[in-house]
C-alpha cells in the first residue's frame, strides 16, 4: 500500500500515477479502452510512461469512469480522491 500526505510532492504524484497506470494495464478490457481512447500504441506507452502529461491522462481516464477509478484506487490502497488530487498536481 502506498502512503501519501495531503500535500504531495510532484515525485509522489508521479509514483502514485505510475502505480495506477500499472494496475490499469493489468485489466485487459481497461487497458484496451485506455489505448483506444489515447491513441497510444503499447510501444509508445512504454516509452512515455514516466511523462507527467501521460500520467495525468491516465488518472483523467480513470476519473472518467468511476468504477475504474474505485477499482484502481482500492488496488493500490488509496482513496479515489488521492488519484484526483494527483492528476490536478500533475497538470500544473
Amino acid at each position: 500500500m502506498l502512503s501519501h500526505s495531503t500535500n504531495e510532492a510532484p515525485g509522489d504524484c508521479e509514483a502514485l500515477a505510475l502505480a495506477a497506470l500499472a494496475v490499469t494495464l493489468t485489466d485487459e478490457r481497461r487497458a484496451l479502452r485506455f489505448l483506444d481512447l489515447t491513441g497510444l500504441t503499447a510501444d509508445e506507452l512504454r516509452n512515455r510512461a514516466g511523462e507527467r502529461r501521460l500520467l495525468a491522462s491516465t488518472l483523467a481516464f480513470l476519473e472518467a469512469h468511476e468504477p475504474d477509478l474505485l477499482q484502481v484506487a482500492a488496488a493500490i490502497g488509496v482513496k479515489p480522491e488521492r488519484l484526483v488530487a494527483a492528476r490536478a498536481e500533475l497538470e500544473r
